[in-house]
């Protein structure tokens, strides 16, 4: 028999523990023995075993076997995929097919056939195995699940028939996509819809919002981790690459990763494989990769704060998403579409939206673009009394002429902010980093392109 498996023994005869400690060890990875069962926390904890060989009676004279029952209880509320094999005297036989019914997946009789005892152990080390492979297939599927409904674009411009035009070419590659435009746009939407329209359609995907992780975090969410790696890593987790791993992962605001993350990505886009942190042994991938940003990479590669070779890996096609303003008709079409929806959602009789209230709506730059219209149809439908929205029902501010009198210059306005986030953080460029959206390490370079222009950094 090949080695396979950790195992655990617990019985209070030492004799048994010995026997079955030099029978199994030529054949299983490794062997722990224990004479009392509350130690079982502990190795399950430490351990970590594939398979639990647990005697049904402790005390002596003991022969009911509920010693026994009440292990496997707390061993099942520990672990309820542990895989516990019973050590019973033949008198017990009939106590252990209860057990099994209780949750035990077989028994052990004393005194035992070899040859049997090994067949038994290693089927439960590899039912062990298939618990756990089933537990991580169950995560892809939850993933899977989750992103069931189509994704509902609206839109009849040309622009967005384009795009429509585009992503329609695209429904037979894997090509890596980069989804760029501004916050609001939709660019989640048009990730789930190049999923849902791709040969990985049945696969799982999985989304990252990579401006919501700490760098400090970034390694153990994509690539995982293995028990022990760092404090509280209690026991081991598949990282969303893993989980994503024959389907798509989606991985949102892709340029707030700092340099040092990016060659971690770079590293394990080009090697198909992570590997878990404090693990050794790589685990190959095969995923899909979307990634969106509303910031200007291609600039931000030119700043030198993104990686040119990253970015050749993830765009190896290019969607620009336009933003509303841009989009015509698509305002009205859009405002109707949310009207209809909201009215059921809040069970509202509201039929219509007013010609005032409409150019109401065209006339305005939308800076939030498609969410921001949604909201505001979602407030004027909750807060409107008569059968149409008026023009008075959107709480909407044309840019005055004192903005366009105000100071533009993007140059100053980016130092007088940073200067604001420095004082407010008392110069913790973590924090002042924090406020202003971007990298510690963005900050960092902005600050010493700023120390040689202008003299107040000196």
């Amino acid at each position: 028999m090949q080695k396979q498996g950790k195992i655990l023994i617990i019985d209070d005869n030492e004799d048994i523990l010995f026997a079955l400690n030099l029978l199994l060890k030529p054949h299983v990875e490794k062997v722990k023995v224990a004479t009392q069962p509350e130690r079982v926390a502990h190795f399950m904890e430490t351990f970590e075993p594939d398979v639990i060989l647990l005697d049904m009676n402790f005390t002596q004279d003991a022969d009911s076997g509920q010693e026994g029952f009440l292990w496997l209880k707390k061993i099942k509320e520990i672990d309820p995929d542990a895989v516990v094999i019973f050590i019973t005297a033949y008198s017990d036989t009939e106590k252990a097919v209860q057990a099994i019914k209780a949750g035990a997946t077989d028994f052990i009789p004393k005194p035992w056939a070899k040859d049997k005892l090994l067949a038994t152990v290693a089927s439960a080390v590899q039912l062990r195995r298939s618990r756990t492979e089933v537990s991580r297939l169950k995560k892809q599927v939850a993933a899977l699940q989750s992103h069931q409904s189509f994704p509902e674009i609206i839109g009849e411009s040309s622009p967005m028939l384009a795009l429509f035009e585009t992503i329609d070419k695209l429904k037979d590659t894997d090509a890596n996509i980069l989804i760029l435009g501004e916050n609001g746009t939709g660019k989640d939407l048009v990730a789930h819809l190049l999923f849902h329209t791709s040969s990985r359609a049945d696969k799982p995907f999985v989304h990252i919002d990579l401006g919501t992780i700490p760098e400090t975090l970034f390694e153990s969410e994509l690539f995982g981790y293995e028990k022990g790696a760092f404090t509280d890593a209690k026991k081991e987790k598949s990282g969303r690459f893993e989980i994503a791993s024959g389907g798509t992962l989606f991985l949102d605001e892709i340029a707030n990763l700092s340099p040092a993350m990016q060659m971690k990505l770079l590293t394990a886009i080009e090697k198909q494989q992570i590997t878990r942190l404090g693990g050794t042994t790589p685990i190959h991938i095969n995923v899909r990769l979307l990634c969106a940003t509303n910031a200007d990479i291609h600039e931000m590669v030119a700043a030198g704060e993104f990686r040119q070779d990253l970015l050749y890996r993830i765009n190896t096609i290019e969607l620009h998403i336009p933003p509303l303003r841009e989009r015509g008709g698509d305002i009205e079409l859009l405002a109707h579409h949310f009207l209809e929806r909201f009215t059921k959602k809040y069970k509202k009789d509201i039929r219509g939206i007013s010609p005032s209230a409409m150019r109401k709506l065209n006339s305005y730059h939308w800076p939030g673009n498609v969410r921001e219209l949604q909201h505001a149809l979602e407030r004027a439908v909750i807060l409107s009394s008569g059968y149409t929205l008026s023009s008075d029902d959107f709480l909407l501010k044309p840019a005055s002429r004192k903005v366009k009198q105000e100071n533009l210059n993007l140059k100053e306005l980016e130092q007088a902010a940073i200067e604001k986030a420095l004082s407010q953080t008392d110069g913790n460029l973590n924090q002042a980093a924090d406020l202003l959206g971007i990298s510690r390490f963005s900050l960092y370079r902005k600050i010493e392109k700023m120390k040689s222009e202008n003299e107040l950094f000196r």
